[in-house]
């Protein structure tokens, strides 16, 4: 039984294929095609994913995409009356989900009619709470999605047991806790969608110096407890805290009146302005950044980019904060909820949606909620929808058991040393220009690790590609965490980022609590723990200026070879960490060993292994 999972005509256009309960392959469009959240129809990605499964697209059996227009109509055509344009882009959109067929016909050159597959629109939060919790080691586990607008919903939450998922509420548009980070983040000057993560990392150089009035601009249902870590595990236990949702003061915002502007054809999505004239008179003027490729309406008209004041950092550190507490409330209440409809807690929480990308917010869950356990996939955001929407098919509508848990990353394209050899013929890189050895795995490994230990810049190319947006040790840029200027030498030589965004430490599973203060395991870099004190000095080029790390942790079992590498780095250094950051420059991480040859040579790394391969400039 083949059940596909689409993510079409929506940022981060992704595609998965399930085969007898198993997840065999998945994949973002932005990967094929090079660009940046790209939106549109996946037609690479649903490529890649039927010959990865050996299957035609007329023998699939089920075809999942997240997306149902019955859902909350009477608010939609409210809001349509009053924004007509808004309602035109809504019917394009509608129209295109309905020619799939006829698209994936013309996609593979079939007649439409071969086509056999059942078609299942799955709402978009539903489709975001399956992909976390089927695929879950969990049989039984609260749940929730955050994110900023699908469906004409932002939020969502229920129970999980078994193979059913039971839906308890949601959070209708305009009200978003999304959309309440994207405008703060527009506002600071981060217009490229998906920049969110960005003032993630600027916050950290902050104080919540507006905290009052950012309270009063997104607030929480039901009591709420605005103590700090000092809260500890029994925050959840208040009295009041059951009542989910949140709720936006729109003074602040202009979505409810213009409409969630977005461009979704192909290529990368464009997201309009979200924050209003108020919040303008009330903070200043936006800074200014000039960034091409915005609305109209968007004033970008900086020649360069306006510097980072303390007031930004500032504003960062608000709209960080203030999002963290209406997150933890949102956990407590979930937690609260739980045990007063059935009876007993659920001890374990699956989140999903963009919101759940905040790794510093979910860092903290353990101190500020009675949840014992996590799990947030690698894909959270809307690429996971597809895998949600596939995973619903497969449990929730067929009734099938569950069978498969989701402990690696690793579900794109694999390349061969014979397809890496080819790719270094056809780019014409000769032992004259480049030192290019092939080297059994125990040597490349030794090798590898100590061009590592020796500060060199390495570029490390291996297995099948990631599922989601972190590199996690097959495409990564892996370097020395010792030193402290190892974070400016990547950002001159290779990544070219702010110098306020941090990199992200890879350490071996085992060794987790020694260095941080929590020893729970983040396998997709989607918790950030303090670092503890004393190890700040031996790690200083992953730590964060807070002195956290969003850490992926490394077991042997999920990546064998990765493991070893940084085994072998400990073997040398007597640190078990590695910096790890993606194998890219200002693009989608790279595929094919074409472009990661490419990389390398427009970059200043010294090293790249590819497969068996270890090439030195």
């Amino acid at each position: 039984m083949i059940v596909l999972g689409i993510n079409a005509y929506h940022g981060d256009a992704s595609a998965a294929i399930v085969v007898d309960g198993q997840l065999v392959a998945a994949a973002e469009e932005e990967r094929f095609t090079r660009v940046k959240h790209c939106a549109g129809f996946p037609a690479h990605a649903v490529r890649y994913c039927l010959d990865a499964a050996g299957v035609r697209i007329d023998e699939v059996d089920h075809i999942a995409v997240p997306r149902k227009r019955s859902v909350r109509l009477p608010r939609k055509a409210w809001y349509a009356l009053r924004m007509p344009h808004l309602a035109l882009d809504r019917l394009k959109a509608w129209r295109s989900f309905g020619d799939i067929r006829t698209t994936l016909a013309r996609a593979f050159d079939v007649d439409p009619a071969r086509i056999r597959a059942r078609f299942h629109f799955i709402e978009h939060h539903v489709a975001h709470i399956a992909s976390a919790f089927f695929v879950s080691p969990f049989e039984r586990a609260a749940l929730l999605s955050l994110d900023g607008l699908g469906d004409f919903a932002s939020g969502m939450w229920g129970l999980g047991e078994g193979n059913r998922i039971t839906i308890w509420g949601s959070v209708a548009f305009p009200h978003s806790v999304g959309m309440y980070y994207t405008a703060v983040t527009q506002y600071l000057g981060f217009w490229k969608y998906g920049d969110e993560y960005k003032v993630m990392g600027l916050a950290a150089y902050g104080e919540p110096e507006f905290l009052d009035e950012f309270r009063q601009m997104i607030r929480v249902q039901g009591t709420e407890n605005r103590g700090n870590t000092a809260v500890g595990r029994w925050a959840g236990r208040q009295a009041g805290r059951e009542r989910m949702g949140y709720r936006m003061d729109l003074r602040y915002f202009r979505h409810h009146v213009d409409g969630p502007t977005m461009t979704w054809a192909e290529g990368e999505p464009v997201l309009g302005p979200l924050f209003s004239d108020f919040f303008v008179r009330r903070f200043g003027p936006p800074r200014q950044t000039p960034v091409g490729g915005l609305p109209s309406a968007v004033s970008h008209s900086a020649s360069a980019p306006e510097p980072i004041e303390r007031r930004h950092e500032n504003l960062a550190a608000t709209l960080q904060t203030r999002l963290e507490e209406v997150v933890f409330h949102q956990w407590n209440a979930l937690y609260r909820l739980v045990e007063r409809r059935t009876g007993r807690p659920a001890k374990a929480l699956t989140y999903a949606g963009g919101v759940a990308f905040n790794c510093v917010a979910n860092g903290k869950i353990f101190d500020m909620t009675p949840f014992e356990d996590i799990y947030i996939q690698p894909a959270a955001g809307d690429a996971g929808l597809a895998i949600g929407a596939a995973f619903y098919v497969w449990h929730q509508v067929l009734g099938q058991p569950r069978s498969f848990v989701m402990d690696h990353a690793y579900w794109g394209p694999a390349f061969t040393d014979e397809a890496i050899r080819r790719a270094i013929e056809r780019k014409g890189i000769t032992d004259d220009q480049l030192r290019i050895t092939h080297l059994p795995e125990d040597e490349l490994v030794r090798a590898t690790a100590r061009h590592i230990a020796e500060g060199k810049v390495v570029g490390w190319f291996q297995g099948r590609m990631e599922w989601g947006p972190r590199a996690l040790g097959n495409r990564s840029i892996v370097v020395d965490p010792r030193r402290p200027d190892m974070k400016d030498i990547l950002n001159k030589r290779v990544k070219h980022r702010e110098p306020f965004r941090p990199f992200a430490p890879s350490i071996l599973e085992e060794y987790t609590g020694e260095y941080f203060e929590k020893g729970y395991p983040s396998p997709f870099m989607l918790l950030a723990y303090k670092v503890r004190p004393e190890k700040q000095a031996e790690i200083p080029a992953p730590t964060h200026v807070d002195g956290t790390g969003r850490l992926q942790t490394v077991s042997k079992q999920a990546n064998p070879l990765y493991w070893r590498l940084i085994d072998e780095f400990r073997k040398l250094t007597g640190v078990p960490v590695v910096l790890n950051t993606s194998f890219n420059e200002n693009e989608p991480i790279v595929r094919t060993p074409e472009e990661a040859i490419d990389c390398f040579l427009r970059t200043h790394m010294d090293v790249l292994v590819m497969g068996r391969f270890l090439v030195e400039r």
